[in-house]
């Protein structure tokens, strides 16, 4: 079996599955946020239950509209509070103490290697960085395993995408995403299991491989994943002292395709409007004038993204016309960004340094766009309408090429700011 294969079995107290089989798994942590988490608390009291499942194994997290930025959202979170408290749910996060919630999850212990775990939002995949198997569900779902604490689940087939390669300087793993994505297409892994490997991903940071597990949803896939190892291990352990199981693919799995990439060559890549499958190299539409530069989200707004933004903007300015918002992706990279001089590296290039919240990605608050004008993202999405007005365009690419841009004022190659570069 593959190691997802081998998670669900696991989570279903079988000792085999196969692709296409329909299991009913044991869940191990659930999480919902102030988007999602309200519907699923009002389908969970018409279920008529008084208790959940397990009020230890629920998280729940306050990351769209944070601080509120209307009385509706106010109201939202209002009832998000209210179940905590009335729950005892200890593991509530709140304006000022937490952030993104799926950076919250993997840097506060809650994803642990051999964990099933679903979350009432697309991206919870990213967990499969840790060698879980994360996927996302609606609210109506989450709702169920609130009651439950299970989930029928059918067991994916899988990709496997094997990388070799280093990576050129200022070309970072969002880059690699994006090129894959790219290449397999936004339906073209429709509820696959992705499972990255090959010494690239063995070398990769964690924060990288977040990145990678983070995307693979925008490729129609179920979850994303990645053998545990050392770096894993250690990650997890100064989070946790809970126990985990770690799981790994057999040398004889199954496999519905194998991929085969290497990294030498690989360029800064930039999705184009509409669509995240809309990859090209950064070199192709340089020269792209922006209004916008964002820096964050649950896919870039760690420290390691913040760092290499900060290489390039340290001692310049943000081209004028143009806008900067950066936007930490939690209470404790926003901590470390500050102890590491980051901070004040882009307000004094003009950047505006907002408080940990999935912010301007989702299109909710903070940052939206006006009708005609362009942004370039380390987000994960470029849909029509999804930072603000249906006429605006949204360009996806890695920290570095955002940062660039933001100091050229358009599209720009972030390999341009190496030292010695013309």
């Amino acid at each position: 079996m593959t190691i997802s294969e081998k998670i669900l079995a696991h989570a279903a107290g079988l000792d085999h599955v196969k692709p296409g089989e329909i299991v009913e798994a044991r869940v191990d942590v659930a999480m919902a946020n102030d988007i999602t988490g309200p519907l699923a608390i009002q389908m969970f009291r018409r279920i008529g239950l008084k208790k959940v499942w397990d009020n230890r194994r629920i998280v729940l997290v306050l990351d769209h509209q944070v601080p509120a930025d209307s009385a509706k959202s106010a109201e939202l979170h209002k009832i998000m509070r209210e179940f905590a408290r009335e729950q005892g749910i200890e593991f509530l996060y709140d304006v000022g103490d937490g952030g993104v919630c799926h950076q919250v999850m993997v840097e506060r212990g809650h994803v642990r290697p051999g964990d099933l775990i679903v979350g009432a939002d697309s991206h919870t995949c990213t967990y499969g960085a840790l060698g879980a198997f994360a996927t996302g569900i609606g609210s109506t779902e989450i709702a169920a395993v609130f009651a439950t604490g299970r989930i029928w689940l059918k067991t994916p087939e899988t990709i496997k995408i094997n990388v070799t390669g280093r990576f050129q300087e200022f070309v970072t793993p969002k880059d690699l995403i994006l090129y894959i994505i790219g290449k397999i297409g936004a339906d073209g892994a429709i509820y696959k299991a992705i499972e990255f490997s090959g010494p690239t991903i063995r070398e990769m940071s964690i924060s990288g491989r977040l990145t990678l597990c983070n995307m693979v949803v925008e490729m129609g896939a179920k979850n994303g994943i990645i053998e545990p190892d050392e770096k894993t291990i250690e990650y997890v352990k100064e989070r946790t002292n809970k126990e985990f199981k770690i799981f790994r693919s057999d040398p004889d799995a199954r496999y519905e395709s194998i991929v085969e990439l290497n990294v030498d060559s690989l360029e800064p890549m930039v999705a184009c409007p509409h669509s995240v499958d809309n990859v090209k190299p950064v070199k192709d539409v340089e020269g792209i004038e922006i209004d916008q530069a964002f820096l964050g989200s649950c896919t870039n707004g760690r420290l390691e993204d913040l760092e290499v933004a900060a290489r390039i903007l340290k001692g310049r300015r943000i081209k004028k016309w143009v806008r900067m918002i950066v936007t930490p992706a939690s209470t404790q990279t926003y901590l470390k960004a500050l102890e590491k001089g980051l901070i004040e590296i882009f307000i004094k290039a003009g950047a505006c340094v907002s408080n940990p919240t999935c912010g301007a990605c989702f299109g909710g608050h903070m940052g939206l766009l006006a009708p005609g004008e362009v942004c370039i993202s380390s987000s994960n999405r470029n849909f029509v309408g999804r930072m603000g007005s249906p006429e605006a365009m949204v360009y996806l690419a890695s920290p570095a090429t955002v940062a660039a841009s933001a100091v050229e004022g358009r599209i720009t190659d972030p390999r341009r700011f190496l030292e010695g570069s013309a």
